[in-house]
């Protein structure tokens, strides 16, 4: 991913004078244009950055820059580790354990033990129990496009199973509630678009190249998404159910209403996803309003017995 690969970067110039662009793209395995791209992005962030040319040049941290270790407090290491460490549940561990390794190497002797236990005190692991089988190489996939600026061509199924073959330029991968989803320029609707990786199938890396448009990465919470969708129904539970909806709402939304049930006010989006998560509490969570959503999950009902009649 493309912070790790920023903090690799940094202490890489710190170590060295000087460094060719084509030996840090060797180094992180990707194109020299890329190395200059986050170049660019870490002059923005106020890093003194210089590429010099001609064959003796190279890039490196204006020596007038001082950096030592500390730089980083404890607890500034301690999240640079945990986040690291979430990275390595989902990408492949090659690729981190240099950077985990770089990040380590801040840390003087007589802190390491304080900071090893801070660090192992949250782990993050975004990876599900059974999840898709597609999706790690479908992130290296995608990762490789991002790096070299290829264009993807891969089958896509709307929400209603409708397939559609896109060809995209990829501009940003973005983890949301543990689901993945890649930002880009669709050339079948001619503007950007937002994929999910599940699903996405027959993904390929394309060989042509594209040249990066200006881009805005959508902010994907609830004001771009679903805020316009969201309604507030009721429910009553058992209260065996009171962990897993209280995973979806604040405990104030939870009240008593018996001595076996719950009174549960819940955000709702009256979609698909929405009525299947509620008809997975099965037997043990009825909808009291409104009343259009209690008579969407009655039809969906009705039509689930028609299948086992």
């Amino acid at each position: 991913m493309k912070i790790d690969r920023l903090i690799s970067l940094i202490m890489v110039l710190l170590e060295h004078e000087k460094v060719s662009a084509t030996r840090l793209a060797e180094m992180f395995e990707v194109t020299p244009r890329t190395i200059y791209r986050d170049v660019e992005t870490l002059s923005r962030a106020g890093i003194p950055i210089t590429a010099y040319p001609g064959i003796h040049g190279g890039i490196s941290i204006m020596s007038q820059y001082k950096v030592d270790k500390k730089l980083f407090n404890p607890d500034d290491i301690a999240t640079l580790l945990i986040g690291l460490g979430s990275l390595s549940s989902t990408l492949l561990p090659n690729e981190i354990v240099g950077t985990l390794a770089k990040v380590k190497g801040l840390i003087p002797d007589k802190q390491r033990k304080d900071i090893d236990l801070k660090s192992n005190q949250i782990f993050i692991d975004l990876t599900s129990w059974a999840g898709n089988k597609n999706l790690s190489p479908n992130l290296e996939k995608i990762k490789s496009a991002l790096n070299a600026s290829n264009c993807l061509s891969f089958n896509y199924s709307d929400s209603n199973g409708k397939r559609t073959v896109r060809t995209i330029e990829p501009y940003q991968l973005v983890l949301k509630e543990g689901h993945w989803y890649i930002q880009g320029y669709c050339t079948k609707r001619q503007d950007f678009r937002i994929f999910k990786l599940y699903r996405i199938s027959a993904l390929e890396v394309l060989n042509n190249t594209f040249t990066p448009r200006p881009f805005n990465s959508k902010l994907m919470d609830d004001s771009c998404w679903i805020a316009s969708r969201i309604i507030t129904i009721k429910l009553l539970i058992d209260n065996s159910l009171r962990e897993q909806i209280a995973e979806r709402c604040s405990e104030e939304n939870i009240t008593s209403y018996d001595e076996h049930r719950l009174l549960v006010e819940l955000e709702f989006v009256d979609d698909e996803p929405g009525y299947q998560m509620l008809m997975s509490f099965g037997e043990r969570c009825e909808c009291l309003e409104p009343e259009h959503i209690r008579q969407g999950l009655i039809q969906r009902i009705e039509r689930m017995m028609k299948v086992y009649g």
